[in-house]
């Protein structure tokens, strides 16, 4: 069962990057991210409110934990993670193809196995370490796939700040595993619902703060802000893809590196909305690209079976 949450969560995070490629079109960034950061908070701030008032969630998947600092603590900080991620990635998607940035997302179960072996000393074992090197070929080979389209990957920004937001992203993966495991082995065992919720709340106060001191200042010379629909469905999607992310890890047997890599299947949705709604180019080529991704990412999941 968990499995297959872990793939639909896949299908929902592609149409959450096709919708915030559409909706940073010619936009701000940062009041679209707030909005996204509000909207999300509106979504679970009824359950939070249910669950602390009544006892009508109690016994179901949307009951929120309540908690301290003690365990508020943690949730801020993977606010600060995630949100950083998120300013990195939006911006970086705003100003590349959907082609390129997708399957460079798609690295991140690498970068959490890497992660894995640098700091928990896990060991890489050969199927591993084979889908470690596609995934780095697969990169070089989108470089030259990006020099086609005027894209320097070593002195373009823009790809820095995706390649910064998937290292954030992958910080993030291996952080969600402290959060969630039980304390009985190593973790902080918090309450999925109230990580998601929180986090969600505290990056829309955050996202706040930014837009009154950074954004409002200068917006009349800056690009302006205007409505997309997009914004909406950013937010939607997003929920629904975290919230089935959270309840696939809090099931038994559940594996935080075969889920982190079903869910960066979302760049095969990611990438036919860019080939077919954008209208993106080099897509033969670009295709080697993601293709070195996925038979990577079926290493991965070999190795970790």
């Amino acid at each position: 069962m968990w499995l297959v949450l872990a793939f639909f969560s896949a299908a929902l995070l592609g149409f959450y990057d096709s919708f915030k490629k559409k909706a940073l079109g010619g936009n701000a960034v940062i009041p679209v991210l707030f909005l996204n950061t509000l909207f999300s908070s509106l979504i679970f701030l009824p359950f939070v409110l249910l669950s602390m008032y009544t006892g009508m969630l109690d016994g179901t998947v949307f009951h929120t934990a309540a908690g301290g600092w003690e365990e508020h603590k943690y949730i801020l900080l993977k606010s600060c993670i995630v949100l950083s991620s998120w300013v990195l990635g939006y911006f970086g998607i705003k100003h590349l193809p959907l082609t390129i940035v997708g399957p460079i997302n798609a690295t991140r179960p690498v970068m959490v196995l890497v992660g894995a072996f640098v700091f928990f000393g896990e060991r890489l074992n050969l199927w591993q370490w084979t889908g470690v090197l596609l995934a780095v070929m697969s990169f070089f080979m989108l470089s030259r796939s990006g020099k086609k389209e005027g894209i320097d990957f070593r002195h373009d920004h823009w790809i820095w700040m995706i390649v910064g937001a998937a290292v954030l992203g992958a910080v993030s993966g291996l952080y969600d595993k402290y959060l969630m495991a039980p304390a009985g082995e190593g973790g902080v065992g918090l309450d999925r619902m109230m990580v998601q919720s929180w986090y969600n709340i505290y990056q829309c106060f955050m996202m706040g703060g930014m837009l009154l001191l950074l954004w409002w200042p200068k917006h009349k010379t800056t690009t302006p802000f205007r409505w997309d629909w997009g914004i909406v469905c950013v937010s939607i999607f997003l929920s629904a893809a975290d919230f089935v992310y959270f309840y696939s890890l809090s099931l038994p047997g559940a594996m935080i590196s075969v889920v982190s890599m079903v869910r960066r299947g979302s760049v095969l949705v990611s990438f036919l909305f860019g080939a077919v709604a954008f209208h993106e180019k080099n897509l033969k080529s670009k295709i080697v690209d993601l293709a070195l991704v996925l038979l990577g990412m079926i290493f991965l999941y070999i190795g970790s079976d």
